[in-house]
């Protein structure tokens, strides 16, 4: 277990934010007002697929109080992606890029109006007539497959690329048509994951205007400074240094705020009015509604799974086919459909493994990163075959996992070891553990004191990376700064890393202050902007913590040296590197995927009423490893938010699309957990078996508590009900249509 002799490392000490943002003091982007801003709305496609022929302006240019309107021709390098640049920043004419004169989903911005205030720039929006000619919209995966193939005559949503299918993984290891003939069970099922809305607590805001170096400034909420400055200063065509990013305080993000929302568009408009000599900044805040239509949304997933095993409850062997819907553009699909194909195996060993993945594009909304970015729909498809072959063999569904479980030195899926640490086997053991203490799973299968209500328990496990992934390039830097005479009396810290609600800046601190054995008050801050601090990378893939406690404390200790040799004041910089991880190859798969894992088990207590289809959560036990707590209340808060969310996505919300078309575009329409619906007890089991590589011992955990509830729900689904669930939300009325009701 991690060591406990620490300062201030494993102390839940008070958040260095937490004051701020309870007095309302902390301003978010939507806060920020400066002297003489503008307003700018935006004109939304509102149509799947088209190609805009014309645009007139001259109604909306006329109107008293615009000061501009923008459109394609005014974006100097109309293109822009995190992974490829495949989405124009506005569409229609007037572009150099081939093709940006077409939208591809509801949400494409079509223009700006920019006005002295908003309800002017509405009015602006409303005056714009854009001629369209409608193309076909294919919304079905498998008929998007067909693309280009002539069999099925739908449309390509991108013409220079051939074919909707822009991202394909294989893995094959050992000789699974074999493996399956000698198995003595085989189970083959088809599973379907749905969308889901971050519904993140304040929608996309921001202010651009040209700083006193002449820089274009943007204050918005995002994920990674760097990545935002870099896709704004292409756009833009500008030299990466005139283009500063500055993140105040963030209403959450769940990676809904990796991709491009606002960023371009403020920066767009703030530098052609500088350079029409309009020196005004522009504000931003969307609706709810234009929220929801504007920003990508969780991948929905088809999942085709076969899986083999033996009588003695070994899985021999795993075929699984992984579809996700990309929608209109790329966002992080390729990326996140790599884990989720690592992950469509479970954190099992199993000898024989094929695995097909394909990135689809259609004119659904984009789909990118979202908190598990691939491990929920993995595990979901993993869990829910493991439960089927446990019924099939006549073994108990966790018994069965145990017997399959990877340990240390185990190779995965791709051919190749996991990572020393390798705590699942203790993880699974623990929430056992509670869940046979537990007074509500004790019960499990009597009926509760309402007779048209039937009570179940189920279990799931998953695994998930810690950090970038599959080659992507990783590193964090940290610079600090140690002030004083005799002693240190201030330290400032420069990173660049994003508060989005989880508490990274106080974790920040606290690996200062315990590196450079100073109190925790003598470590300011200096964060999220790009003038002043150095690349960290994004805030996602679990791995903020991580990286950046290793790039602090490696800045702490060559600070200390120099102060050690009486430099006053002492300041370092440190870029932290972790070990390289490798691409699948394109044939076999095999690779080094990660560089850390973390590991999760949970246990979940519900009752179904047979009456209305409603499902009542009771408990929810979930054992994380973390490594080492950080901040162990912050850890709980973020396994409480993570199962909240969870089951949200599992029983609750659910995200309606209709020939590309949100009918869901609203919070009374896509309805998010109220206290109502959340479980009644969620069980935070914090385990801490320390990373070898990992700052202090800390492993990353903001993912793990979302990755396996939606298979456990399924499973206590059946043992209160004796149905199985391939697909979900679980409504009220899908699940009165499996009982046989509706």
């Amino acid at each position: 277990m991690a060591d406990k002799s620490y300062r201030v490392i494993g102390k839940s000490v008070e958040r260095v934010d937490a004051r701020a943002k309870v007095t309302g003091e902390a301003l978010f982007p939507g806060d920020i007002n400066l002297p003489g801003q503008a307003y700018m709305k935006v004109l939304f496609a509102g149509r799947p697929h088209a190609i805009v022929r014309a645009i007139d302006t001259s109604a909306a240019e006329a109107l008293p109080g615009v000061l501009a309107v923008f459109t394609a021709k005014d974006v100097p390098v109309n293109e822009y992606g995190l992974i490829m640049n495949d989405q124009p920043v506005l569409c229609g004419p007037g572009s150099s890029k081939p093709y940006t004169d077409r939208v591809r989903f509801v949400g494409d911005q079509v223009a700006l109006v920019v006005a002295e205030s908003e309800e002017i720039a509405a009015r602006g929006r409303d005056l714009i007539r854009v001629d369209y000619e409608d193309l076909p919209v294919v919304t079905d995966v498998l008929q998007a497959m067909d693309a280009g193939a002539g069999t099925s005559g739908a449309s390509l949503l991108h013409p220079d690329k051939g074919s909707n299918i822009f991202g394909h993984y294989r893995i094959r290891k050992g000789d699974v048509d074999s493996a399956f003939a000698a198995a003595d069970v085989v189970v083959e099922h088809e599973y379907h994951t749905p969308a889901q809305e971050h519904a993140f607590l304040q929608p996309e805001a921001g202010i651009a205007y040209i700083d006193e170096a002449g820089r274009v400034t943007v204050q918005v909420a995002g994920q990674w400074t760097h990545e935002d400055q870099e896709q704004i200063a292409h756009a833009l065509d500008l030299p990466l240094e005139q283009v500063r990013v500055i993140y105040p305080a963030i209403g959450g993000a769940f990676g809904g705020r990796e991709d491009m929302s606002v960023q371009i568009i403020l920066a767009l408009a703030a530098w052609r009015l500088h350079q029409r000599g309009i020196h005004r900044p522009v504000k931003i805040i969307w609706s709810r509604e234009e929220s929801i239509i504007g920003h990508h949304k969780r991948h929905p997933y088809l999942l085709r799974a076969k899986w083999g095993a033996n009588k003695e409850g070994k899985v021999v062997a795993a075929r699984v086919e992984v579809i996700a819907d990309g929608g209109a553009y790329a966002y992080t699909t390729t990326k996140v459909m790599g884990n989720a194909t690592l992950m469509c195996t479970g954190p099992y060993e199993i000898p024989n493994v094929s695995v097909d993945s394909y990135a689809v594009y259609t004119n659904n909304l984009p789909n990118g990163a979202f908190r598990g970015f691939g491990g929920p729909q993995g595990a979901f498809e993993a869990e829910m075959q493991m439960n089927h072959l446990a019924e099939a063999l006549g073994i108990d569904p966790v018994e069965l996992r145990r017997r399959n479980l990877l340990v240390e030195g185990a190779h995965l899926s791709v051919g190749t070891p996991l990572p020393k640490g390798v705590s699942i086997g203790a993880v699974v053991d623990r929430c056992v553990e509670a869940l046979g203490q537990s007074q509500a799973a004790k019960s499990s299968q009597e009926r509760s004191t309402r007779p048209e209500a039937l009570r179940g328990s189920g279990f799931a496990c998953a695994f998930k990376n810690v950090g970038f992934s599959f080659g992507a390039p990783e590193q964090c830097m940290a610079t600090i700064e140690l002030h004083g005479g005799a002693e240190i009396q201030k330290a400032i810290l420069h990173h660049a890393g994003a508060e989005v609600g989880q508490g990274t800046h106080s974790a920040m601190r606290q690996f200062a202050a315990e590196t450079l054995g100073i109190p925790l008050e003598h470590v300011e801050l200096v964060v999220s902007d790009t003038a002043v601090t150095d690349n960290s990378g994004s805030v996602s893939a679990s791995r903020m913590t991580f990286m950046a406690g290793n790039a602090i404390k490696g800045a702490c200790e060559l600070a200390l040296e120099k102060w050690q040799r009486e430099e006053r004041p002492a300041i370092a910089t440190y870029q932290y590197r972790p070990p390289k991880t490798t691409p699948y190859d394109p044939q076999t798969g095999k690779c080094e995927p990660n560089f850390a894992y973390g590991y999760v088990a949970q246990a979940v207590t519900l009752e179904v009423d047979r009456e209305t289809g409603e499902i009542h959560l009771l408990e929810v036990i979930s054992a994380n490893d973390v490594g080492q707590a950080i901040n162990p209340q912050q850890v709980q808060g973020q396994i409480e938010g993570g199962v909240v969310q969870a089951a949200g996505y599992a029983v609750l919300e659910n995200f309606i699309q209709q020939d590309g078309v949100v009918l869901t575009d609203k919070l009374s329409t896509y309805l998010i957990p109220t206290v109502q619906d959340i479980p009644e007890r969620v069980h935070a089991l914090i385990l801490e078996y320390a990373d070898p590589i990992g700052p202090y011992g800390a492993r990353g955990m903001g993912e793990m508590p979302f990755l396996p509830l939606a298979p456990a729900i399924m499973a206590a689904v059946h043992a209160a009900t004796g149905v199985w669930f391939h697909e979900f939300p679980l409504t009220p009325e899908r699940v009165l249509r499996g009982l046989g009701k509706l």
